[in-house]
């Protein structure tokens, strides 16, 4: 399809992906996905450079997070947002909330080029899909952010409270791995208990930060790593016992938490990995599907990060409904009964936790 304005002025150019053998990215087809459309947008006037992909709507309107980062190009952009988006599709199945898969990219650094112009321009942008796909807050923006973006669109969540919203989704994304983890403790050691349990978290971020706190009560000892001296900072301060360390993946602990950037698991750090628990909030935390036979052959429990980290998706879903704060907590603490499914299987079967997982969501799906 080629570019057109929108009613609201914003230029867009929108795709649907329809080969699912394609071997290349580019803007008409995806590798190995079969995205339903992928729209890309830019405003000249405010700067705007996005791209929406609207991975699966069969079981109901797609909903994920605006990343806003400096990508290298907007090929970087473009695989991203469809690697993410499809993962969307899945943390929704998996968490068996009628929504479909779906994420926003803006490219840019958030602290420089970020301003209300620019995001009343995607606002636009994401209003112009007519409800097709929901947003809310992910790494770059902010619930103050996704409040400029709703004045000019309905279809968000995770609005602050005070614009009538449930307010940003790290602590809820954060509960969600703390769950699972104790879940997954649960199978691999038989006791859920963290206390003793030695948990490196990577990245001190909006999520890694609250979940170095949820570890920290739980009498876990916390070893992070972030490349922000700040983040940093601000750890020690709130947490006199948490340990640093320049790569807590190489580091001798009990669990690895991935809550940065995704693929640090590679076939030499599956290798390398001395714990016997990965749990954590990064998208697409393999680098490609063989590391999870790595990881099996080892004996390392990796917890599928899509069931890992729907924590946010639940609150922003909840928010959408109208649910009450303790009903979100309660469906955010069901996260746990999925994760001892999916190793059980996985263990009883003798197949991948990744591979248990997506039987679980293929089986949703197909319903």
């Amino acid at each position: 399809m080629p570019p057109s304005l929108c009613a609201n002025g914003v230029l867009v150019s929108t795709e649907i992906v329809l080969d699912r053998e394609a071997g290349v990215f580019d803007r008409q087809t995806a590798m190995g996905t079969a995205h339903e459309q992928v729209v890309f947008c830019r405003d000249e006037q405010s700067g705007l450079r996005a791209i929406i992909g609207i991975h699966h709507t069969g079981l109901g309107p797609a909903l994920g997070g605006t990343r806003f980062y400096p990508y290298r190009s907007e090929q970087a952009a473009l695989t991203d947002v469809l690697r993410l988006s499809e993962g969307m599709t899945y943390k929704a199945a998996a968490a068996g909330l009628a929504l479909g898969g779906g994420k926003g990219v803006i490219i840019g650094d958030p602290l420089l080029d970020k301003t209300p112009e620019l995001l009343r321009a995607y606002g636009k942008f994401v209003d112009s899909l007519a409800g097709r796909y929901i947003t809310a807050a992910d790494m770059g923006t902010t619930a103050e952010d996704v409040d400029v973006v709703g004045t000019v669109t309905p279809h968000v969540v995770g609005r602050t409270e005070s614009a009538g919203g449930s307010g940003d989704t790290g602590w809820s994304t954060a509960y969600g791995v703390f769950q699972a983890m104790r879940a997954a403790s649960a199978v691999v050691w038989g006791t859920a208990g963290l206390a003793g349990r030695t948990v490196g978290v990577e990245g001190a971020g909006k999520v890694g930060y609250h979940l170095i706190g949820l570890l920290a009560e739980a009498g876990a000892e916390v070893v992070v790593t972030d490349p922000s001296d700040d983040a940093l900072h601000r750890v020690r301060t709130s947490h006199a016992g948490v340990k640093t360390s320049p790569a807590v993946i190489e580091d001798p602990i009990d669990i690895y938490a991935p809550c940065a950037l995704g693929s640090t698991l590679t076939p030499a750090s599956a290798n390398a990995l001395q714990a016997r628990l990965v749990c954590g909030a990064a998208n697409n935390q393999l680098q490609d599907r063989a590391v999870a036979a790595t990881l099996m052959r080892r004996g390392v429990a990796w917890v599928p990060d899509y069931i890992a980290n729907a924590g946010g998706l639940i609150q922003g879903n909840g928010e959408r409904l109208g649910k009450a704060a303790h009903d979100v907590r309660e469906d955010i603490e069901a996260l746990g009964a999925s994760v001892t499914e999916v190793l059980v299987q996985a263990k009883e079967s003798g197949i991948t936790t990744a591979a248990a997982a997506d039987a679980v969501v293929r089986r949703r799906l197909a319903r």
